[in-house]
């Protein structure tokens, strides 16, 4: 445990600022996994919305910084071609 003041501070930020990140990075994966969902389905339509939710998790989870612009790239791609393989 910290003993100084700023040290006790800085612990305690740190705990808050990482209840925030795990929202946003627990909430793309549920969208992604609700996508991969839907596409085994094989519901075309619903799997359209669900690719922009998706989509902009993966968005708002790169901004944060909570992973790199090319993970973000990888599992965009990798969810377009899955629902463009549907029709």
């Amino acid at each position: 445990m910290p003993i100084l003041k700023n040290a006790k501070k800085k612990v305690k930020n740190i705990r808050k600022k990482s209840k925030v990140n795990n929202v946003y990075y627990e909430s793309m994966r549920t969208a992604i996994k609700d996508l991969n969902k839907v596409i085994v389905a094989g519901d075309a339509k619903t799997a359209k919305e669900k690719l922009n939710v998706a989509i902009t998790k993966i968005d708002k989870a790169q901004k944060k910084g909570l992973i790199k612009a090319n993970k973000a790239a990888r599992h965009k791609s990798k969810l377009t071609k899955n629902v463009n393989a549907m029709k």
